[in-house]
């Protein structure tokens, strides 16, 4: 069995009979697979922790349950990839391509998504503590109830995300593009919104509490039942809010 990369150069060979064992030994020995070509491999449960696969085109692949923790994903093509349930635990994955990947229950715990492309990703119930998604683009990306402590989504594009009982608890979302998000219900709490723009955002039932909201902007946001108490609306924008 041998991995090769796009060009079709051979990056590893071994006398295996699938290609997640060959995969898992080349990573066990440390050889670099950057640029390999997996397409639509399945890996399902692999060990490829730590492994190098920076550029790697792991397109459609499907990752279920496989352990990536420490692994550098820089500008991987994980576009329509299953990774649900996948252990990303301090993952590099920067300027990857996971458009419409399915992440559903990963644990991203302080991986590094900055500049990532997650438009229309699924990451519902996914675990983002601490993960820096600065720039990142999460347009329509499903993330309800997913876990984003203390998360870094400055600048991130989150616009028409559904982030409904999402936990943002302590996130720094300046200057973000919310607009038409749905964040019904989500924690919000100590985050820092300074000049994000909600604008017709849903926060029904939101918890804003102590949020700083400085010169953000909720236009026609809805705020029905939302706790704003102790909240910095210094210069907010409120004009056709439903509050």
């Amino acid at each position: 069995m041998e991995i090769v990369d796009r060009l079709g150069k051979v990056l590893f060979s071994d006398d295996v009979e699938t290609l997640k064992l060959c995969l898992e030994n080349a990573v066990a020995t440390g050889i670099p697979l950057q640029g390999a070509d997996l397409l639509g491999a399945d890996l399902r449960i692999a060990n490829l922790w730590g492994a190098n696969l920076w550029g790697a085109n792991l397109q459609s692949a499907d990752l279920k349950n496989a352990d990536l923790m420490g692994a550098d994903l820089q500008s991987a093509v994980l576009r329509g990839a299953v990774l649900e349930n996948a252990d990303l635990r301090g993952a590099d994955l920067r300027g990857a391509d996971l458009r419409y990947a399915n992440l559903g229950g990963a644990v991203l715990e302080n991986a590094d998504l900055r500049g990532a492309n997650l438009q229309g990703t699924v990451l519902r119930y996914a675990n983002l503590k601490n993960a820096d998604l600065m720039d990142a683009n999460l347009q329509d990306a499903v993330l309800g109830g997913a876990v984003l402590e203390n998360a870094d989504l400055r600048g991130a594009v989150l616009r028409g995300a559904y982030m409904q009982d999402a936990n943002l608890w302590g996130a720094v979302l300046e200057n973000a593009d919310l607009r038409g998000a749905n964040l019904q219900d989500a924690v919000l709490r100590d985050a820092n919104l300074q000049g994000a723009n909600l604008q017709g955002a849903v926060l029904r039932d939101a918890n804003l509490r102590d949020a700083n909201l400085q010169g953000a902007v909720l236009g026609g946001a809805v705020l029905e039942n939302a706790d704003l108490r102790g909240a910095n609306l210094q210069g907010t924008v409120l004009w056709d809010a439903d509050l």
